[in-house]
């Protein structure tokens, strides 16, 4: 058995799971489990013995930055890889968005990244949720947020990370064409969807709230 890394920790105890074994099986940038294990089903039975495999990500964070003023959005877009596997044109339009550092708040960690990926540094930030994205096979719990920020019409060419390897383009537009793309299916991953229909219930709160200082 691998030597177990950091962010891979074992599974925690959990009424009526049974851990049969459980393994690092690949301890690269995010960690890969093997678990065996049983647990009590809804009518009380033992189930059968399972083995999934457990991708370990950790917790992440995602803003949507938005001008109540002049009622603008900022989204980004970068190449991406495993979109490319799905079938689906790589260049992606999403949310900012990154992993938690051990400890880290996660909205000290939205505005750390807004700043990182977009340039940006909203001045007040308002929950969203906690989602799950990948429940079948992956640990990553996400962290949305909407970030009052007064946006530009146009923003600076390119953002991220040299260090990360990072090429990060910034689209400001009007929220009306943002949820347009959202309706289109043109926004194609699950958190820049839930943030905008969040933005699109909560528009005319925040445009009477956020505008008043």
């Amino acid at each position: 058995m691998t030597a177990r890394p950091p962010k891979a920790p074992p599974i925690a105890p959990h009424p009526g799971l049974d851990i049969l074994a459980d393994e690092v099986v690949w301890s690269g940038r995010f960690p890969l489990q093997r678990v065996r294990f049983t647990y009590r089903r809804f009518d009380g039975a033992r189930s059968r013995e399972l083995t999934w495999e457990l991708w370990r990500r950790g917790q992440g964070v995602a803003l949507l930055p938005y001008d109540p003023w002049a009622d603008r959005v900022a989204m980004i877009e970068q190449f991406r890889l495993p979109v490319h596997a799905a079938g689906l044109p790589p260049i992606h339009r999403e949310c900012i968005a990154g992993l938690l550092e051990p400890g880290e708040d996660p909205a000290l960690a939205a505005l750390r990244e807004a700043e990182e990926e977009a340039g940006l540094r909203p001045d007040r930030v308002e929950p969203i949720g906690r989602f799950m994205l990948m429940q079948g096979g992956c640990d990553e719990l996400m962290h949305l947020y909407c970030g009052r920020a007064r946006l530009p019409e146009r923003a600076a060419a390119h953002h991220g990370l040299v260090e990360e390897g990072e090429d990060i383009r910034v689209l400001i537009g009007p929220a009306e064409e943002a949820f347009a793309a959202l309706d289109a299916n043109a926004i194609q991953n699950a958190t820049a969807a839930l943030c905008l229909h969040w933005l699109r219930r909560n528009r005319a709160r925040l445009r009477d709230e956020w505008t008043r200082e």
